[in-house]
């Protein structure tokens, strides 16, 4: 019997650039030659699957990447018309689309949205030309409003736009500045990210060196604040931790993760969590390919996780939401109640004024936000 697909992500692994701050699964420079054979290989991953899992038609389908918007449009539409064929999807799901300003063009965006794409989220991170050149970035500021116009005529209703703040080199005068610049775009939803340094990074290795000019942990959580009380003021409603919306507007392909229901990765490096079991695709592109090819699915990694590692996931992730943890829906899930089981992690926590409990949710408190990851180590 078919299960409900809470939601489909597919990972795009190519990009024009790797920026210096980047540690996801991407790889620059591909011929059009790769990135055809991938999508190929996609299409194929996707048979498997809906064969293995018949998961039934999805709800929410989110293009990441990478890059997706690198790819050619014909390349595009092929994937998104094969998610319809293989999945189906349910009528009025979201569907979005990851993009880079100076990736998209006029056709690019008219082919998303002739394919059912209803939501795009723009990697803009900063309006400050210079702090682009430093990340590494292939766009500037003129070309946000480019690709925002674009997209606003293209149709698109729903418009994310990513931020990071804790640049080397930003001063809170630079954020608010940022900050400004998208609220007087008025796109529907707004991310904004902590800058995190990885060690095999560009930046990992300058700062291992003692050479990356990062601001204090005092001036990020500043920048953090400032951008909480921006955005307030100016109608978005926080939701999760680094997460902005206009009413109505919350990403729910994202709400599934933060939920902990169950996703299906596709394509190299994805990461899925179904049936009470973990798993992450090959991320070399030969091998996923090869795996595909010979008709078995691309699963490098598999863990089947405990009822207590079930139980812990649904704590830390629920507590990312601004709304926290349903403690009914927690007790439905797993037959136990979550302040039985974690009676002493949450004594420490309430102690601490990290985590308080209302309406039947257990949620962070304003002081626990910005100390999320010390609430969250408790559950692991």
């Amino acid at each position: 019997m078919a299960t409900t697909c809470i939601a489909l992500y597919i990972h795009i692994p190519f990009c024009a650039r790797k920026c210096n701050y980047c540690d996801f699964v991407s790889y620059p420079g591909q011929t059009p030659e790769v990135m055809a054979a991938y999508c190929r290989h996609l299409a194929e991953e996707m048979e498997l699957a809906a064969g293995t899992w018949q998961p039934g038609p999805a709800a929410t389908i989110f293009l990441g990447g990478g890059t997706p918007t690198l790819l050619p449009a014909a390349r595009l539409a092929e994937v998104l018309e094969a998610t319809e064929n293989y999945f189906g999807r349910q009528p009025g799901g979201e569907v979005s689309v990851e993009a880079n300003p100076g990736t998209v063009t006029r056709e690019k965006l008219r082919v998303l949205r002739a394919a059912g794409v209803n939501r795009l989220s723009l990697g803009v991170q900063s309006f400050a030309d210079d702090l682009l050149a430093a990340m590494g970035r292939i766009h500037r500021r003129q070309d946000i409003y480019q690709a925002y116009d674009l997209a606003r005529g293209a149709g698109f209703k729903n418009i994310n736009l990513d931020l990071i703040f804790g640049l080397p080199g930003q001063t809170l005068a630079a954020w608010r500045a940022t900050l400004k610049e998208t609220i007087a775009l008025r796109p529907e939803h707004i991310a904004v990210y902590g800058l995190q340094v990885e060690e095999k990074t560009p930046w990992g290795r300058l700062a291992a060196a003692g050479r990356l000019d990062r601001p204090g942990e005092d001036l990020e959580l500043a920048m953090y604040q400032e951008a909480r009380a921006v955005l307030a003021a100016a109608g978005y409603q926080q939701y999760e931790i680094s997460n902005f919306a206009r009413p109505g507007y919350q990403c729910r392909h994202n709400l599934t993760y933060w939920q902990n229901r169950p996703y299906l990765g596709l394509g190299a490096a994805a990461a899925s969590s179904w049936q009470g079991q973990h798993w992450q695709n090959y991320s070399d592109l030969q091998q996923y390919g090869a795996a595909v090819a010979a008709g078995r699915l691309p699963r490098a990694e598999i863990e089947t996780l405990t009822r207590r590692q079930q139980m812990g996931e649904t704590m830390f992730l629920g507590l990312r939401l601004l709304e926290g943890v349903d403690l009914e829906v927690f007790r439905q899930r797993f037959g136990a109640d979550a302040r039985q089981v974690y009676a002493r992690e949450l004594a420490r926590l309430y102690r601490a004024g990290l985590v308080e409990e209302g309406a039947g949710r257990l949620r962070l408190t304003a002081r626990g936000l910005p100390l999320a990851n010390e609430v969250f180590v408790a559950f692991v």
